[in-house]
């Protein structure tokens, strides 16, 4: 039971401190906003809605869940919270849990604000709901590892953004997100293939178009493998950086 309360306040205390900073605004909300509107508008000519809109969905995810930690971790780190936090009695793995589920669910309400402007363009009847959900949630919780473990090796808001901006903007091209991956280079391919985004929008890809590289069953399953590794590896760099 005091682990729950431990668990549930300082994911409160993180919803109420810093959802609305500014590097969440801009970052999180604005960027995706604007890319969405920008592409929306501009597939009214060769590109269907309908292709971009798993590319946009998985981008929501990424920029808001990856801006968030930027924000809570570092904010915390200067401001030493973070360090009360460790001699608290709850292990490491709750505590971890307890600060990326505020960025995971801050990037699954990203996710659906592309889908509510296409409502406006197309019929979504088609979509498979039930598994782009949990392609969302798999790439919020991935998203929130990455955006956590870059987070830990940063001392500012500026530089976890920084960090953070050297791994999302090349996955813009090279997840399939707007570029099909058929067509990229042959010596990008493996780096495509290495990163977890990849999966998860090619689940977007056939839960809303029909058009994937993989079916459901194994991109879910690697997903959960980067998933476990990445919190492994979050976890060590706590205990190493910031404990030992």
């Amino acid at each position: 039971m005091q682990t729950f309360i431990a668990f549930w306040n300082i994911l409160r205390k993180d919803i109420e401190n810093y959802y609305l900073k500014p590097p969440n605004i801009s970052w999180g909300i604005i960027f995706p906003l604007s890319w969405t509107l920008m592409q929306l508008i501009r597939s009214q000519g060769d590109i269907g809605i309908e292709e971009l809109l798993s590319g946009l969905m998985a981008m929501s995810v990424l920029f808001g869940t990856t801006s968030m930690l930027a924000v809570t971790i570092t904010f915390e780190r200067r401001s030493r919270s973070f360090d009360r936090l460790l001699i608290a009695p709850i292990s490491i793995s709750t505590l971890v849990i307890a600060k990326i589920l505020g960025a995971i669910l801050f990037g699954i309400l990203n996710a659906f604000v592309p889908v509510i402007f296409a409502a406006f363009f197309i019929n979504l009847s088609g979509i498979n709901w039930g598994i782009t959900l949990a392609a969302v949630i798999l790439i919020a919780i991935t998203s929130a590892l990455l955006g956590l473990l870059i987070a830990v090796s940063a001392k500012e808001v500026f530089e976890a953004q920084t960090f953070s901006n050297f791994f999302r903007f090349p996955m813009l091209f090279l997840c399939g997100l707007f570029i099909p991956i058929d067509k990229l280079p042959v010596i990008l391919k493996p780096i495509s293939f290495c990163l977890p985004l990849t999966y998860g929008t090619d689940i977007l890809n056939g839960a809303i178009t029909g058009n994937s590289i993989f079916n459901a069953i194994f991109n879910i399953s690697v997903m959960l493998v980067f998933t476990t590794l990445l919190f492994y590896l979050c976890l060590r760099n706590i205990k190493t950086k910031w404990i030992l």
